[in-house]
């Protein structure tokens, strides 16, 4: 079972804060080449230094932005597997999966799946309001995204997907000895990860019912699956495809995209209804394609706690 596999006497709670600690201290490592990056053109261009998120990343290319941005990902993801292997002697496997090796086409399942809701979903939105979207497709910039995204953006994902569906909640499993305290701990703690997002800034908090509602979905999914398999391919495509169709200049950063979205930002049916309706329909997809039963006993109920080789 995937949660049982953290549930080691060894394994306090304490190791779970350190461990956090070193993760965090990993990715502001990662965010070294950045920094030094704006120093460098601030002072090339005698330009002032930029005092918001905002203005950091609007002072380079948007590749070269994306590029420097997720370095640190790869810093947070190394700083996982070395809190993972040598504070709590586990292997990365028992922290991502139940199964004896990890599902790939489980991942590549859910996938192409997200895709294509994702896709039919900016479809409907393009032809309901075309007028709201630029054609800015680029051929060499938009190449360089596509090679660039595809080897980072899944390090991104799977980076937090590591951090909050496996880590952080093998770790609140220790604690509580239940799944239903770490389910909701890390999708609050997920969710609450978005606050300083410009999203919410020009969408008010609202918006925080997505995050915390795809936390919790992503939780679901992994319990119920008992593995990650299933949140890494849904994460892996929702900020993949978001990065290569369509951007915005009130996103978290721009891309060359093929598409530019000039609407102004609004809280309406398009943040609840992922939560409330889409999601649902994946779970029950799922649900139907992996056989889960249960639902209770998985996503509420106590942790047997037998100590596992992992």
């Amino acid at each position: 079972m995937f949660l049982e596999q953290g549930i080691k006497p060894e394994n306090k709670f304490w190791k779970y804060l350190l461990g956090s600690v070193f993760i965090i201290s990993a990715s502001f490592i990662g965010q070294i080449p950045i920094t030094l990056a704006v120093f460098y053109k601030t002072f090339t261009d005698h330009i002032a230094f930029p005092t918001t998120n905002e203005g950091i990343m609007k002072m380079f290319e948007s590749n070269t932005t994306l590029f420097l941005i997720m370095i640190s990902f790869v810093f947070a993801f190394a700083g996982i597997y070395f809190v993972v292997k040598y504070i709590h002697h586990q292997t990365i496997l028992s922290v991502t999966t139940s199964r004896p090796k990890v599902d790939w086409k489980r991942i590549w399942f859910s996938f192409f799946l997200w895709s294509f809701f994702s896709f039919l979903s900016f479809l409907f939105v393009y032809l309901k309001a075309p007028e709201q979207f630029v054609f800015q497709f680029k051929l060499i910039p938009f190449l360089i995204l596509a090679v660039l995204g595809s080897v980072l953006i899944p390090i991104q994902t799977t980076t937090e997907e590591y951090v909050f569906r496996g880590y952080l909640m093998q770790g609140f499993a220790n604690l509580a000895q239940n799944r239903w305290f770490p389910l909701l701990m890390t999708s609050l703690i997920f969710g609450s990860m978005h606050w300083t997002n410009p999203e919410v800034g020009k969408m008010g908090n609202i918006i925080m019912v997505y995050y915390i509602g795809t936390g919790l979905f992503l939780g679901i999914v992994t319990l119920m699956d008992e593995g990650m398999e299933l949140a890494l391919g849904f994460h892996a495509a929702n900020n993949l495809v978001g990065a290569l169709l369509v951007t915005s200049d009130w996103t978290v950063f721009q891309t060359n995209s093929i598409f530019k979205d000039l609407s102004e930002p609004s809280a309406g049916i398009d943040v609840i209804l992922p939560v409330v309706v889409i999601y649902p329909i994946l779970l029950f997809i799922f649900s139907k394609k992996y056989g889960w039963t249960n639902w209770k006993e998985r996503l509420t109920g106590k942790i047997s706690n037998v100590k596992l080789n992992a």
